[in-house]
């Protein structure tokens, strides 16, 4: 890009984190009416990432052209962290005014071609091939005319998204933002990119990040959770340059919108890669997997469209608990998860639909998954933390070396009540997370809310880790009166026709 000899633009000043998720939301609704609400991120999220990366070239180029001037900053701008070729800058695509879609595309393609990624230990890392996701849409002017396209251009143009303007945590917060009101207006389609931000700061707060760690998240969909670890490092002010990042997603889209994710807060050193999980694992060390310090997911619930004959004869050694039934690839899932954890520092969290538990079809793997002793702590959380599902979720804690105070035994905790509901939105509130994390760093029986149980006992209960047959059996057995509320909850989970429940709903959620 050569310097046409005027001076950019300043910041000169930073915007409001509210103003910017204003005026986000509000760029969004200018396609109401236009494409369903289910197609906003896929205009929205490339055009902020566009004009960000557009606004900090301009940023960083006028840096170099003050500290040595022109010829100066056009030979610095080669090793810039991206680099935008002549011709492919936001403000050269604003100056167009017939086929906005097309120049548009050419725009993003040319990007993306000048930013490969870097080969390191046998894994790519940053690079924009692809980042903007499928470009179709863009070019089809019945979709998305001129006109809509220039005055979502010439909204986002108000504002200048610099890094002096927009810092890249406000940047990464304001982005979630619009992640989450996506859900909120996409209805059941958002569950395949976003999960309660509460929920995922309760399993980073678990897992507990360390600098130069590995994070690996096998569905990562927007990649929320990999940035949420990254954020609680950031947020203890320690160093968090070195973490490297993983991340695995078989949408296209979902997958862009993963890596502007992790751009946009300022993470470079990250390698996420579009393909599905269970058929083709992308990171592996020659015929074994790659094995990472943290993996946390929260994978699809019971798909039934997958290979389970593959499975059954797995390359990679993931069947090593059994096959699932065809209907449910829950527990293969898991025992992905579970093979890619580090064998001595490895450690995950997954949280899943309570079935898993109980259920009677997956008996024979549940009961090799306790007898192996990799199941730290199963959490029972509350309903409605699935966006727009009224199912209760878990999160199940497993670690290849477990501490000896938690070996040969299984801490049950059960949060199910430890849930608000703010503005149509369920979540767990800091004193609830808190709540959550004393009883699991304790390891301790909580009457009413925790238990440590031994495997023999979960043998007994024929290897049902139906948390209320556990957490609630003290009160039962001193025969103390349960408030209507908790007799309720009890009831709920620990009866057989929830099994059934779970079923229907998810038949209908997937039709």
């Amino acid at each position: 890009m050569q310097y046409d000899g005027k001076t950019f633009t300043s910041a000169g000043y930073q915007i409001s984190l509210d103003t910017l998720k204003t005026f986000l939301w509000g760029a969004a609704t200018r396609l109401r009416g236009q494409i369903d609400a289910a197609g906003y991120k896929e205009y929205i999220f490339p055009l902020l990432f566009f004009k960000r990366i557009s606004d900090v070239y301009d940023e960083q180029f006028e840096g170099f052209v003050h500290e040595g001037g022109v010829e100066y900053a056009e030979m610095q701008a080669e090793d810039l962290t991206i680099r935008i070729p002549e011709g492919a800058h936001w403000k050269d695509v604003r100056a167009v005014t017939e086929n906005v879609g097309q120049r548009l595309v050419e725009a993003f393609i040319a990007i993306e071609q000048a930013n490969p990624g870097v080969e390191t230990d046998g894994r790519i890392v940053g690079g924009l091939d692809g980042i903007f996701g499928p470009k179709d849409g863009w070019t089809n002017k019945a979709k998305m005319p001129d006109a809509i396209i220039t005055d979502l251009i010439e909204e986002f143009s108000k504002y200048n998204l610099s890094l002096a303007a927009c810092p890249a945590d406000e940047m990464g917060q304001a982005y979630e933002y619009l992640v989450g009101k996506f859900a909120d207006d996409a209805g059941n389609t958002a569950q395949e990119f976003y999960t309660n931000r509460t929920v995922v700061t309760l399993m980073a707060e678990i897992l507990q990040p360390k600098p130069d760690e590995s994070i690996y998240d096998p569905t990562c969909g927007s990649g929320g959770m990999l940035v949420k670890c990254l954020s609680f490092l950031r947020d203890k002010g320690q160093p968090w340059q070195g973490v490297k990042v993983f991340g695995q997603e078989i949408n296209a889209l979902t997958s862009a919108i993963a890596r502007m994710n992790l751009y946009l807060n300022g993470v470079e050193d990250f390698s996420v890669v579009r393909e599905d999980t269970l058929r083709h694992p992308a990171f592996v060390d020659g015929s074994r997997l790659r094995k990472f310090d943290i993996v946390l997911a929260n994978p699809p619930y019971s798909i039934k469209q997958w290979d389970r004959e593959a499975f059954i004869n797995d390359k990679w050694g993931r069947n090593f608990l059994g096959a699932p039934p065809q209907g449910r690839a829950d527990y293969a899932f898991f025992q992905h998860i579970l093979a890619s954890m580090d064998d001595e520092t490895g450690r995950c969290a997954i949280l899943f639909p309570h079935g898993v538990l109980f259920r009677d079809e997956e008996l024979d793997i549940r009961k090799k998954l306790v007898e192996m002793d990799l199941i730290e702590c199963v959490i029972g959380l509350g309903p409605n933390l699935f966006y727009n599902s009224p199912m209760e979720a878990c999160i199940i804690i497993c670690k290849s070396k477990k501490l000896n105070k938690a070996k040969g035994k299984i801490l049950m905790i059960n949060a199910v009540n430890e849930v608000v509901r703010k503005n149509a939105e369920s979540m767990l509130t800091n004193d609830h997370i808190q709540k959550i994390l004393s009883a699991y760093t304790a390891f301790e029986t909580i009457d009413g809310f925790s238990k440590v149980v031994s495997i023999d006992e979960i043998a007994e209960k024929r290897y049902n880790l139906n948390i209320s047959l556990y957490a609630y059996s003290q009160r039962y057995a001193q025969n103390q009166t349960l408030d209507a509320a908790s007799a309720y909850n009890a009831w709920k989970q620990s009866s057989a026709a929830l099994a059934d429940v779970y079923d229907g709903l998810m038949d209908l959620l997937n039709r």
